[in-house]
């Protein structure tokens, strides 16, 4: 194994976490580190003539090979990577957000200049999931995904759940404890998720997903109501980043809030956990799942990329042919309007004679047909709370519900896993 040398951007949680364990390999060698203030206190003892604070002095250094990007964004990172790329230097990153809305732009870049990007810990963590897909589950059809992909939301309504309280309550919890940010929306709206399950459905349909056209929304209307109606119907709440392909290459891309029955993995996989369950064939279903963030979970994930790169560096003039974007047709998206799917509808009422009868009939009309409808005694106020669960309907017969139900205020409109 030649040894190579590395430059690392970014030396934060993950950047400590690789810095510390990447001693341990002789074959490693890191040349420099890019860091922001080079006298700010840190977890990682760093000799200080191997910090700077320009990043072009790493991709631009002709010693380097490899090029560590976590830092994050589109920008600045983007400019780094694109300058290693054209310098000839492979790239490691476990940025989620520059991979789902520049990939394209990076795997033809990196074609050209024949440089491999690797980005394991872009997607799940510390839980091995590019990789295997592209090698050992290269020989099947994957045309389904289900996935818990971030670790903020997940910790949220898990606790939310356990403890019956509410969202606000649980995110300041979250918030003091380090596992959510003081601005949480790229975490509890979604986007995080969005960016993974852009990049992974990429990888596995082995067909282009546009960011843009990947449906998105958050935890954030979710109630501790819901959460005790889930669980007395036989379900958990769970932020669920699906992806669907069928024959045609049609693709139906989103991330939501979903009510997963509780005799699933993905129901019991808690807190900071994430889990990755794909179905294909003639693998037919399988289920990846682990620490989701973290320190040295996630470095795992980087180390083992940059451990790759370093065992074929100097035995080919091609490395990692498997490794590389070999898709460049984009799938056809699915509007969520066109979907079809089960639906949990919280609605608050007047306690008044045919209200429930006036909910199936507007329902019948759209061609709904009900699985349950159930109100649970009278409120102080003289309103119900009723609950109801759909069968498989149109995404836009749903919509059209909502708005028809002028009587009543709908707390919420759940989509349903089958």
């Amino acid at each position: 194994m030649a040894k190579i040398k590395i430059g690392i951007i970014g030396l934060g949680t993950v950047g400590s976490g690789v810095y510390k364990s990447l001693r341990d390999f002789s074959e490693i060698e890191i040349v420099k580190i890019a860091v922001k203030n080079i006298n700010k206190p840190r977890s990682a003892d760093v000799p200080k003539e191997l910090l700077t604070d320009n990043p072009f002095e790493v991709v631009n250094n002709p010693e380097i090979n490899v090029i560590v990007e976590l830092i994050g964004g589109v920008e600045p990172a983007w400019s780094y990577i694109e300058t290693a790329l054209k310098n000839g230097k492979h790239i490691v990153t476990a940025n989620k957000e520059l991979l789902a809305k520049k990939g394209e732009e990076l795997f033809n870049l990196s074609e050209e200049n024949n440089c491999v990007v690797l980005y394991e810990a872009a997607i799940a963590g510390g839980i091995p999931i590019i990789m295997p897909i592209k090698t050992i589950l290269a020989g099947n059809r994957i045309n389904k995904i289900q996935a818990i992909l971030n670790g903020t939301t997940n910790y949220i309504l898990t606790k939310m759940d356990s403890d019956g309280a509410s969202y606000e309550d649980v995110l300041k919890e979250a918030q003091a404890m380090g596992y959510a940010e003081t601005d949480p929306t790229g975490d509890v709206e979604g986007f995080d998720a969005a960016y993974k399950i852009t990049t992974l459905a990429t990888i596995a349909f082995n067909s282009r997903i546009k960011f843009e056209n990947v449906y998105r929304e958050g935890i954030t209307k979710v109630r501790a109501k819901d959460m005790k109606a889930a669980n007395e119907l036989g379900y958990k709440i769970k932020l669920v980043a699906s992806a669907m392909i069928d024959d045609d290459n049609n693709a139906d891309v989103r991330v939501h809030p979903m009510l997963v029955p509780q005799k699933t993995m993905l129901a019991h996989t808690n807190y900071v956990t994430n889990a990755v369950e794909m179905s294909g064939h003639p693998i037919g279903k399988i289920v990846l799942s682990g620490p989701g963030a973290g320190e040295f979970p996630t470095a795992s994930s980087v180390i083992g990329d940059i451990l790759a790169i370093a065992r074929e560096f100097g035995t080919t003039d091609y490395l990692l042919p498997m490794m590389r974007c070999h898709h460049h047709s984009d799938a056809k998206p699915i509007d969520i309007n066109d979907t079809y799917n089960k639906y949990y509808l919280s609605i608050k009422a007047p306690n008044a004679i045919g209200i429930i009868a006036k909910i199936g009939t507007i329902c019948a009309n759209k061609n709904i047909s009900l699985s349950s409808i159930l109100q649970k005694g009278v409120l102080e106020d003289n309103t119900a709370e009723i609950t109801v669960i759909t069968e498989k309907c149109l995404e836009k017969s749903i919509r059209e519900v909502v708005l028809e139900l002028t009587d009543c205020t709908v707390n919420n409109v759940i989509r349903v896993m089958e």
